[in-house]
């Protein structure tokens, strides 16, 4: 205990707790044990009691603190895999040439909203707003089709070069004062 009070390599948290017991071991009170490390005779008594109680292991933080996840693991990664697929509204060429899509009522492209959507069919509860965290999380870009920049028509010509980006913006013309009444 003596030699965890004065670590180093250690957490604070339990170098600090560790010598609440040291200090209390040799025989200090509460209160001037709480002096001492600057902090309350109530925190002291918790974690002399808890020590008493459980013993080294009662100085780490217990696990198990805070809000659970509403949504597994699991459940997560089907969210992640639904925007590595292709959406069931989009439009692809069949065998014939024509455009068809899997599902004519699905969505052509992931948004948000389409992805809630998706996983609440799939029995996940979940809302837009973190479906966007999830995939902020996990470094998931989506990107939107843009349909028009290709074609497959043999006499299609692109739009050419886009405008120079040396062109001037129009400079803003300078007030040099606010109008008095004596301009009249």
């Amino acid at each position: 205990m003596r030699r965890l009070s004065r670590a180093r390599k250690a957490p604070r948290d339990l170098v600090l707790r560790a010598r609440m017991v040291d200090l209390s071991w040799s025989g200090q009170r509460v209160p001037a044990i709480a002096d001492e490390l600057r902090c309350s005779a109530k925190t002291v008594r918790r974690w002399l009691h808890r020590f008493n109680r459980v013993g080294l292991d009662g100085l780490e933080d217990l696990g198990g603190q805070g809000r659970k996840r509403r949504i597994t693991e699991a459940e997560r990664s089907r969210i992640i895999g639904l925007v590595k697929q292709s959406p069931p509204g989009r439009l692809t060429v069949q065998a014939d040439g024509e455009l068809a899509a899997a599902d004519d009522s699905g969505p052509p492209e992931w948004t948000l909203d389409a992805l809630a959507a998706e996983a609440r069919r799939l029995g996940i509860e979940i809302g837009r707003s973190q479906v966007r965290r999830i995939l902020l999380a996990e470094g998931v870009r989506r990107r939107r089709t843009r349909s028009w920049t290709r074609s497959k028509d043999a006499d299609f010509e692109g739009k050419g070069r886009g405008s120079s980006s040396s062109t001037p913006a129009r400079p803003m013309a300078r007030r040099w004062s606010a109008p008095t009444s004596s301009d009249r």
